[in-house]
């Protein structure tokens, strides 16, 4: 933490501006957690998440179409551009001019839903999720009903300054109405939409997430204040991020066995490397399937998961740059046997 931190703090909190505090503590945090300091990262994350606690009048509304999902904890993992957004979208939100439906799109995996609910730990509000189950019905003109009784509810919140209300996939709805593949009741469906976008209560927070931008309906686009990409990763993205959750459940499962470096010569045998949705279960996956009595095992694991065969062939792990020590690990044979071997090979 730098000096202008602190005395950027002093001054928002003088002047009374939440926006500017809260993002200049998430700025500190996010130092924190580059710098290896997790713990106090989280810690001033959690302080944040309690400004302004409340219990949702929505829970005495038994509503079927809602499903509350608790907010992120910890960290996010993003890249910088993407962190950005986040923190612009906590800004407008803040500044209270109308600027209120987001439309998060991306490729599975990209980590839009987790964006979702650490916006909704850094803001303080609570987030309720659309149950698409509930509310799109086979009988015709149903659906446009249950919709319009859906917004009805939302536009009735009690706290609407203190909800999110978040469309996962919403492509369920939105998609085309000039698809001629799509359905007609669909296409009403998306109509009706529309209209209920125009009249949301400005106060309440609306994001949509989708991976299917390409065949959004343009008019349903139009309604969104801000569209956020989340296919903006770059490979060293991807290798810090996968390096965030290697630390993260080595802690978890009481691995002490750390080789950043060999580790990172695993995953950059991927070609691409994958988002971090699927990153995160093969590193978990990984380390949770190792034997705990051998702290390595979980690289022998990591490089199956990667390479689909085991680590076996010196000569091939020679090529993929593994030094002689990395490749005595994947192949739990002695440096000496190693050597000797790609010797008489050579």
């Amino acid at each position: 933490m730098k000096k202008k931190n602190i005395l950027s703090l002093i001054r928002y909190h003088a002047e009374k501006n939440e926006a500017g505090f809260r993002n200049e503590a998430y700025e500190i945090a996010k130092d924190f957690d580059q710098a290896g300091d997790s713990q106090l990262a989280e810690y001033i994350m959690s302080l944040l998440s309690n400004v302004n606690t409340f219990v949702p009048q929505m829970e005495d509304m038994q509503s079927a179409f809602f499903e509350k999902i608790e907010a992120k904890e910890g960290m996010l993992l993003l890249p910088d551009v993407i962190t950005q957004d986040i923190i612009g979208i906590v800004n407008a939100i803040d500044h209270r001019v109308g600027i209120n439906k987001f439309l998060f799109q991306g490729a599975p995996g990209t980590g839009k839903t987790e964006a979702v609910k650490q916006l909704a730990r850094i803001l303080g509000r609570e987030i309720y999720m659309v149950d698409f189950s509930a509310l799109i019905d086979s009988k015709l003109g149903q659906t446009q009903k249950n919709l319009v009784e859906l917004f009805k509810e939302i536009n009735q919140f009690m706290q609407p300054e203190k909800v999110i209300v978040l469309f996962d996939e919403i492509d369920a709805l939105a998609l085309d109405r000039t698809n001629q593949n799509d359905l007609r009741e669909m296409g009403r469906v998306t109509s009706t939409l529309l209209k209920c976008f125009d009249r949301m209560n400005e106060n309440i927070v609306l994001v949509a997430t989708t991976n299917l931008y390409d065949h959004f309906d343009k008019a349903i686009i139009r309604r969104f204040d801000s569209i956020i990409d989340f296919n903006r990763y770059e490979r060293e993205d991807l290798l810090i991020i996968a390096e965030k959750m290697l630390d993260e459940y080595l802690q978890k499962f009481k691995l002490a066995s750390r080789d950043i470096r060999l580790f990172r010569k695993i995953i950059n045998l991927y070609d691409p490397i994958p988002y971090p949705g699927d990153l995160k279960n093969v590193i978990r996956t990984s380390i949770a399937f190792s034997n705990p009595k051998d702290g390595t095992d979980y690289f022998r694991r990591l490089y199956y998961a990667v390479c689909n065969e085991k680590p076996e062939n010196l000569k091939k792990l020679q090529a993929q740059n593994f030094t002689v020590r990395e490749i005595e690990i994947l192949t739990q044979k002695s440096k000496s046997s190693v050597a000797r071997e790609l010797k008489d090979g050579e």
